[in-house]
């Protein structure tokens, strides 16, 4: 398996992810593939002595966290996002894993590789391991979203939670304010209707309280909302953990070490998967380190492997609600 990484983006590039993606080759079963300036990853490369070296493609251009999204995506074809998207459409790569400008890798990834039939917008789902582990789609890719578009992110999860987390009949959840399908926006009101009718194993209205309990394996909304859910999970997360550790852990004691910790550490998981797109393509934070793009690489080498895509491709209708 071929794993493109970008090695431009992120705010530790190129070092932290040129570490992280050779510790996820380290097992031997996939063979990574960096973009980026070709000499920066070259020292850096001198420093770690791989056993197995990476491929590496040098990109002439670079796009930055604070430019327009869509206009970089389009302007930079040299890129290490766009030429990351572009191994993926031509084949040369079997999945891409990029901490850099998220906004970017889905315009170009939306542009160059299209859309899946029956999908009209991806979306980002991100693994939450709180609780019972469950996925949120949309994790921040449609701000702007219409019920038949909800829809169609429950039918993605849904998927993906039976192949990649090994879910018989994955119960979807919509997030809600209420558990009455009266309550709620007028768009949680007609995607509720909408999930009645849908075939899926629709479970109802999710409310805050309620989402770490148990109550469903995938929680559907729309992209503003799951961003903001997802950074203020992350920030309570970030906050138990340096509470915890001050009140609980001997002196020296390396927290990482204990299953309550990592499981409040966004990196564990790494990044987030695009769903929707004809490929495998992994968001990762734009504050990944080491740890996270190993995860998020032996992510997407279990997206791969478990053949996601594929079963969207031919697990979904041609038009859906």
């Amino acid at each position: 398996m071929r794993i493109a990484v970008d090695a431009a983006g992120g705010d530790y590039a190129p070092a932290e992810i040129v570490k992280g993606a050779l510790e996820a080759a380290d097992g031997g079963d996939c063979e990574i593939i960096l973009l980026g300036d070709q000499e920066a990853i070259h020292q850096i490369l001198a420093g770690e002595r791989p056993l197995n070296s990476p491929e590496i493609i040098h990109t002439s251009q670079h796009i930055s966290c604070d430019e327009n999204p869509i206009q970089a995506a389009r302007s930079k074809p040299d890129s290490s996002i766009v030429r990351g998207i572009m191994l993926l459409k031509q084949g040369e790569a079997d999945a891409f894993v990029s901490a850099g400008n998220t906004g970017a890798v889905l315009g170009s990834a939306y542009f160059n590789l299209g859309t899946l039939p029956g999908i009209e917008r991806p979306a980002l789902g991100v693994m939450i391991p709180l609780g019972t582990p469950f996925l949120l789609i949309d994790g921040g890719a449609n701000t702007d979203c219409q019920a038949r578009f909800l829809v169609q992110f429950a039918r993605l999860g849904s998927i993906f939670a039976r192949r990649f987390m090994g879910i018989d009949t994955p119960r979807i959840g919509l997030l809600n304010n209420g558990e009455e399908p009266a309550k709620g926006s007028g768009l949680t009101r007609e995607t509720h209707r909408l999930l009645q009718d849908s075939g899926l194993n629709f479970a109802g209205n999710i409310e805050g309280q309620d989402v770490f309990r148990g109550k469903m394996d995938v929680l559907v909304t729309d992209g503003f909302t799951g961003n903001v859910f997802l950074k203020t999970i992350e920030g309570c997360g970030e906050m138990l953990r340096s509470l915890l550790k001050d009140a609980a852990l001997p002196a020296g004691e390396n927290s990482n070490n204990k299953p309550l910790f990592r499981k409040l550490d966004f990196s564990e998981y790494g990044g987030s998967c695009l769903l929707g797109v004809d490929g495998t393509v992994v968001v990762s934070h734009g504050r990944s380190q080491a740890k996270a793009i190993k995860n998020a690489v032996l992510f997407a080498r279990k997206s791969v492997s478990s053949g996601v895509v594929n079963a969207i491709r031919n697990g979904l209708p041609a038009t859906l609600a």
